[in-house]
């Protein structure tokens, strides 16, 4: 039968949300030390690992393409897996590098873009910004170039604002400070307000925070086509949404993301945001949540009003969904809401332990009761038969979702399984992923002999090896009570 979850938690919008301060697991103590020691330093070590080979064929350049040993600039060129690695550096203690890439920070002219390339506003608040602000605050605020750098950045990525416009356009061109005037995403939109609020705090200069603030603000007034749930696509000239799709996916994600996330950091006597987010997570349960014919798996679905259509689809991006309840439900004390995340974890990981490699895809399916499976492949017949959904998109570029969501369910719930599943994904890329240089992703997670894509995206540093590592680490060190962290895992500590 379609899956049914009762919820009432329409209480919490009539008033103020209760709400709990301590979030993470009272005296969290590993089970076995020396076990995720073990895995702590195998974490750190494939940092080092990749992290050196990025030095030796691509510094200064933004990623590292390991099986040609050469670099693609698809960040402008600033070198962005140096700067979005800076807070791994200080979480993994290594002084010696983060010390080098500070330096190399206060060398690059963030006004102007090294390539052709327009300069989008949600890549480079979310990698740039946010590593720039978190590190100048985990130093002690002693590297002001940091916060120089930010804010040349902020000031440039400013004219995505057009004249009265609530929202700003996603991309930019940096010569000309005139933006890219087509359709953006809820996404690049709405994932602003944690660094560009922080860069206020530092700065003095509200008008960060102000723009930030107004779009995200905006986004959350609008009429959505289910409740606290915006479409995916925005015209910043109208305000208006375009077209009516619903997804926790890409696009989407981490708009809904900083609702919950900025609430939190901020300590906001208004409660918009947060009231924002548990609507929608409201409207999520009641409308999106679907479970798989086979293994009855939990999933969440995508929409589309201008069809009045469900599509029962997933995605690796979309996997954050769990951490983010769990988190969220934690906070407003809701069961319904943890019980769910946790459920919905389990889904994302099945999508790991189905495959010959024990990595999962970028994009898959599933069938729902009533729905007919004549338009799968016969190959995708026998997979889904055998694991509760089939693949999509085969490859893994190296995303964090999954084990991002398991790091909360760890901090959280204290369960010993969700150390066991992030030491079995440690051993399933330094067997699958290791290249003769570095770490790459693969096209295809069933094929235990894929070729790999030839990139090395900046966020394997930034989010991939940190959730790890911090999975390993001691929990009283980066306590999710006192860090917030943003989407691309720099870590800002509440205020």
């Amino acid at each position: 039968m379609r899956c049914t979850v009762v919820l009432s938690i329409l209480s919490l919008l009539s008033a103020a949300p209760v709400q709990v301060s301590a979030v993470q697991k009272t005296g969290l103590k590993f089970p076995d030390s020396a076990l995720a020691s073990k895995y702590r330093d195998l974490v750190k070590g494939v940092f080092q690992t990749s992290y050196a080979a990025y030095k030796e064929y691509a510094w200064g350049h933004d990623n590292l393409t390991p099986r040609t040993r050469s670099y693609s600039d698809g960040r402008n060129g600033w070198g962005a897996s140096i700067i979005d690695a800076m807070s791994t550096m200080y979480v993994m203690d290594l002084d010696n590098l983060l010390n080098d890439a500070v330096d190399y920070a206060g060398t690059v002219d963030f006004r102007s873009s090294k390539t052709l390339d327009h300069v989008s506003t949600f890549e480079t608040t979310i990698r740039y910004m946010g590593s720039l602000l978190s590190v100048y605050e985990l130093r002690g605020r002693k590297d002001k170039v940091l916060l120089e750098k930010a804010a040349d950045l902020a000031d440039k990525m400013a004219y995505a604002w057009v004249g009265d416009n609530e929202l700003p356009f996603g991309r930019i061109d940096f010569s000309s400070n005139k933006p890219d005037v087509r359709t953006a995403n809820i996404a690049e939109a709405g994932t602003l307000l944690m660094e560009w609020a922080t860069l206020s705090q530092y700065t003095g200069n509200d008008t960060y925070h102000r723009l930030a603030d107004k779009a995200m603000r905006h986004i959350a007034g609008l009429e959505a086509p289910f409740p606290g749930l915006a479409a995916q696509n925005i015209d910043p000239s109208s305000g208006k949404f375009v077209g009516g799709y619903v997804t926790w996916g890409g696009g989407s994600d981490s708009y809904f993301e900083y609702l919950l996330k900025y609430s939190q950091l901020a300590g906001l006597g208004d409660h918009l945001y947060i009231d924002t987010w548990a609507t929608a997570v409201d409207s999520s349960i009641r409308y999106l949540l679907s479970r798989s014919t086979v293994g009855n798996h939990l999933y969440t679905r995508d929409y589309d009003a201008s069809f009045n259509k469900f599509s029962d689809v997933g995605s690796h991006l979309a996997c954050f969904h769990a951490g983010n309840w769990l988190y969220g439900g934690t906070i407003l004390q809701n069961q319904t809401i943890v019980d769910t995340a946790l459920e919905l974890l389990d889904g994302c990981w099945n999508t790991y332990t189905s495959t010959t490699t024990g990595i999962g895809p970028e994009t898959f399916a599933y069938i729902t009761p009533g729905q007919s499976d004549r338009f799968l492949s016969s190959d995708q017949r026998s997979f889904y038969n055998a694991h509760g959904f089939y693949v999509k998109t085969s490859s893994y570029i190296l995303r964090p979702e999954v084990l991002e969501s398991n790091f909360y369910a760890w901090r959280i719930t204290g369960d010993s399984k969700y150390l066991d599943r992030a030491a079995k994904a440690v051993d399933s890329f330094r067997k699958y992923l290791r290249t003769d240089i570095a770490y790459d992703g693969i096209s295809n997670v069933d094929d235990e002999s894929s070729d790999k894509v030839d990139n090395m995206e900046s966020f394997w540093f930034a989010e991939v090896l940190k959730y790890l590592y911090l999975t390993f680490d001691d929990p009283a060190k980066m306590s999710i009570d006192d860090y917030i962290f943003n989407t691309e895992a720099h870590p800002f500590k509440k205020w």
